[in-house]
């Protein structure tokens, strides 16, 4: 039977660690509670303690490596058995399998793009000693622009994983190896299920400070139930342990259940989860942090009234399915058309800083802000000013399927010269939308909501949308952009303006 050693659970504002040293080597006896490894973070060092009597079986995690909140680091093995001593980088031993075949074949990360330096497993959908066949979904790694699928190259037995969940991964490193030809085990199902991790001799598995106390109360750790992971007794249930034998039998005097009432209720159970940040997210705060701190930002506001447009749309959304093989005829195919037109007379928009130098481009690709379930994302429509609009409709559609998906590739994430956000399909009624390095400016649609307005002297409900223009101050003056804004508000308001062109 086997123990798991895993890195303590850092403080939230710690991210990672890095392991020091081990004090042992595989193979050498441990005993609870002796200090096995040292894992460095920025702030401090953590140390990491023996849970039960035993051998070291195994490091996972070497000297140098960097390590997440109670991920698995290394294996202590019950003494009688003959402790295990693979390098730390060595792939998971795989299960029995029934050889078929016995061609091993790697599986490796894919070829990452210029512009990603590396990647992070996300998840492995197969377990070692698992079937798997061609072309099925093994694997899934993230890179701080876009999820990456990794699949089985023949079929065969899933026998190695060298990099797992949360590892980093360069481009083209093996992360596995397949059996080709080979069929799974079934004996070896059960054992799979088995749990990680059992007290040995059915003696409790306590942390350092749960000793302590329990030695301290003369409390018994066998009569207490363990709250932590895998059963793993902790400080506070030795302390709530404490106080249940202190309960008074009978019923208390008048006097003391009075003053039992005004005694503090012992609080309720607080749960927390700690998950790593992904990739991803990682990335999405650095550029708005960046965005923030390296551009000087200003948001202009107007609003618009949507009635001329939704009229429109109302008159011809059956027949424009019909002609453009079913695109539907939605908003932002309008705004995409109209933010176009406006670049076009206001050039200095669409431009960005380059250093010291205005990058002035003749062509309008402009990105559509998707939202995700891993994050925002940014698809770019390319050279804009060349698509009709049912075009642009079938392309952002195309774009919100694919990103849910995980199936955005790179490249149509990147570049591009303007942005559009739309928060009014989440019910946002205004909002300052932040800058996309490195664009100088980025237009933000709301919620439309019919509101009172003054037409002609007479007060008329209408449909009005607010609308936002986040610019870079050091490229554009607020002239330019409230100018640009006020073109965007007349091309939605009179559609036939950008018809022709007036």
């Amino acid at each position: 039977m086997t123990t798991e050693i895993k890195a303590p659970t850092f403080p939230e504002s710690v991210q990672d660690g890095v392991v020091a040293n081990w004090h042992k080597q595989p193979g050498e006896a441990v005993s609870r509670d002796e200090l096995l490894v040292d894992i460095e973070t920025d702030k401090v060092v953590l140390e990491v303690v023996a849970s039960t009597d035993g051998v070291l079986g195994e490091i996972i995690k070497g000297a140098g490596d960097t390590v997440l909140s109670n991920e698995v680091i290394g294996i202590i093995a019950e003494a009688g058995e003959q402790a295990a001593a693979p390098a730390a980088s060595a792939p998971k031993a795989a299960p029995a399998a029934n050889s078929g075949g016995g061609e091993v074949v790697d599986l490796k990360a894919p070829t990452f793009p210029e512009s990603v330096q590396d990647g992070s497993v996300a998840s492995w959908h197969k377990a070692v000693g698992e079937q798997v066949s061609r072309d099925e979904l093994l694997v899934d790694i993230e890179t701080d622009k876009v999820v990456l699928e990794v699949v089985a190259p023949a079929d065969g037995v899933l026998s190695a994983i060298s990099a797992e969940a949360g590892s980093t991964v360069q481009s083209n490193q093996v992360i596995g190896q397949i059996t080709a030809g080979a069929t799974a085990s079934t004996a070896a199902a059960p054992a799979a299920a088995a749990p990680a991790a059992a007290p040995a001799g059915g003696e409790a598995v306590a942390s350092p400070s749960a000793r302590k106390l329990a030695s301290e109360k003369g409390i018994d750790l066998a009569s207490v139930a363990g709250s932590g992971k895998d059963g793993r007794i902790t400080k506070e249930d030795v302390a709530n342990a404490k106080s249940a034998p202190a309960a008074p039998a009978a019923s208390p005097a008048p006097v003391a259940k009075a003053a039992a009432s005004a005694a503090p209720l012992p609080a309720g159970e607080r749960i927390e989860k700690r998950v790593p940040m992904t990739r991803l997210r990682k990335r999405i705060a650095e550029r708005l942090l960046n965005a923030s701190t390296s551009t000087a930002m200003l948001t202009t506001f107007n609003e618009v009234n949507m009635k001329p447009l939704m009229d429109m749309r109302k008159q011809y959304k059956d027949l424009f399915e019909k002609t453009h093989d079913g695109a539907r005829l939605g908003f932002m195919g309008m705004f995409t058309k109209a933010a176009c037109e406006a670049l076009k007379r206001f050039p200095q928009v669409n431009a960005s800083i380059d250093g010291d130098d205005i990058v002035y481009h003749g062509f309008q690709d402009v990105g559509v802000a998707v939202s995700t379930p891993n994050g925002l994302v940014v698809p770019v429509l390319r050279d804009v000013d060349d698509m009709s609009i049912a075009t642009i409709e079938s392309t952002i559609r195309d774009f919100g399927m694919r990103a849910k998906d995980g199936k955005l590739g790179i490249e149509e994430m990147t570049g591009g010269t303007f942005t559009i956000t739309n928060g009014g399909v989440f019910g946002s009624l205004l909002s300052t939308p932040i800058l996309n390095p490195p664009q100088s400016a980025i237009l933000g649609m709301h919620k439309i909501q019919d509101r009172p307005m003054a037409v002609d002297g007479k007060v008329e409900i209408l449909p009005m949308m607010y609308l936002a223009l986040s610019y870079d101050h050091r490229l554009l003056d607020g002239k330019d952009a409230v100018q640009f804004l006020v073109a965007i508000k007349e091309f939605i308001e009179d559609p036939a303006r950008m018809l022709l062109q007036v």
